[in-house]
C-alpha cells in the first residue's frame, strides 16, 4: 500500500530491495525527504512519495516479477537477487573493479581467489 511518505524500510519491502539500497538511491536520485516524528538523531527520515518514486517504484515491482517467473527453485531465486543486491549496493568504482576482476579472470580466477576452488 502506498503513502503520502514512507520509511525506507517499507519501500524495500514493497519492492524486494533492501533498506541500503532504497537509501541509496535516495541520496542518488535526490529524492525528498523529511525528519521521521518522533525518531531523535536526525537520520530516520521519510521518503516523499512523488512521481519520481512511484516510477522507480514501479520498475522496481516488474524486475521483481520478471525474476521470478524465471525462478527454477526459491534458492536459486534467492542467491539471484542476493548477488543483484550486492551489486547494487556497490559504489560505482567497485562495480568497475569487479567487472574488470571478472573479465580478466573469468569465473575460475574469481573462485580461486575465494578459495572455493583450487
Amino acid at each position: 500500500m502506498l503513502k503520502e511518505r514512507m520509511t525506507p524500510e517499507e519501500l524495500a519491502q514493497l519492492t524486494g530491495y533492501s533498506r541500503q539500497t532504497i537509501n541509496k538511491w535516495v541520496r542518488k536520485e535526490g529524492w525528498t525527504t523529511s525528519p521521521r516524528p518522533g525518531v531523535q538523531g536526525g537520520k530516520a527520515r521519510l521518503v516523499h512519495v512523488n512521481d519520481q518514486v512511484m516510477a522507480f517504484i514501479h520498475s522496481a515491482q516488474r524486475v521483481c516479477e520478471t525474476n521470478a517467473s524465471y525462478a527454477t527453485n526459491s534458492h536459486d531465486n534467492t542467491f539471484h537477487t542476493l548477488l543483484l543486491t550486492l551489486v547494487d549496493e556497490m559504489t560505482e568504482s567497485e562495480q568497475k573493479q569487479l567487472t574488470s576482476l571478472l573479465l580478466r579472470e573469468g569465473i575460475s580466477g574469481l573462485l580461486q581467489r575465494l578459495e572455493i576452488r583450487g
